[in-house]
């Protein structure tokens, strides 16, 4: 049995519904989708965290100067719908020479929304913000900025003051627990979850909210703790060394729990 998936025969049972606390993704060829098709099962999209942008006179107090920089970080699409939205009300034009440094391929491919991404120069990791920092350990002498939301994790903050980076936070856009009150009585076999945040909602919104055999999914270390630390049955935790991705883990236990 695998040490991030729990097969306990009493919670085992069969899946024919799951709740991604995250947007409907836009791509049709989502591998959600493919869940769905391939197992006959409901899958809905559920953003449980709210993100909302700063005011860029609110940016301004920050005292940043985006044009100092030579590097910008991204882990997230938030971060970057926002940076450019920034530079946008602040008719900053991003010079061609700023390189993007992203935590994985798909934030990386995002970038294509804003700039020509043959033209940039960009590195990627593969989703872990340990692959990030070693890109990042690469290329000390760049200057660093850092979109973010008030709420981050320390992980690479951490690394940049240790090593004496040329670092600097940026803190773009807000996030707080979205309104699910419409979900109270709203029964799922799976919810998947990909942040503390997400956690923080679920408890937000129901206080008293009981697992029973509701499986929970957690894609990171971080917020599988989450999941153990607010009481609740840690069932599928993604990644895997054999299943990389979310949806990865979640074929892997649907499979078993639907005896395919």
């Amino acid at each position: 049995m695998s040490e991030t998936i729990n097969f306990d025969q009493e919670r085992l049972k069969k899946v024919t519904s799951l709740l991604v606390s995250q947007s409907r993704p836009a791509d049709e060829n989502s591998p959600y989708y493919e869940l769905a098709r391939k197992y006959n099962i409901k899958v809905d999209f559920r953003p449980f965290i709210q993100v909302d942008g700063i005011s860029y006179k609110d940016f301004r107090k920050q005292k940043i100067n985006i044009l100092d920089f030579t590097a910008v970080i991204f882990t997230s699409r938030n971060a970057i719908d926002h940076f450019f939205r920034i530079c946008n009300e602040g008719r900053v034009e991003v010079p061609a020479t700023m390189k993007y440094f992203c935590i994985s391929e798909q934030t990386a491919n995002y970038l294509q929304k804003y700039i020509v991404i043959r033209k940039r120069k960009i590195f990627t990791g593969t989703k872990t913000a340990a692959e990030l920092i070693e890109l990042m350990r690469k290329h000390k002498k760049e200057k660093f900025l850092y979109p973010c939301s008030d709420v981050r994790k320390n992980d690479i903050p951490e690394f940049a003051d240790t090593e004496e980076f040329n670092f600097v936070e940026a803190v773009m856009y807000q996030t707080g627990s979205s309104d699910l009150s419409d979900l109270e009585d709203v029964y799922y076999d799976i919810i998947a979850f990909f942040s503390p945040s997400g956690i923080k909602s679920l408890f937000d919104n129901f206080p008293d909210f009981k697992q029973n055999f509701t499986r929970i999914a957690a894609f990171g270390p971080t917020t599988a703790k989450a999941v153990e630390d607010a009481g609740l049955v840690l069932d599928i935790q993604a990644p895997l060394p054999n299943a990389p991705s979310m949806t990865g883990a979640l074929d892997l236990y649907i499979r078993k729990a639907n005896n395919i």
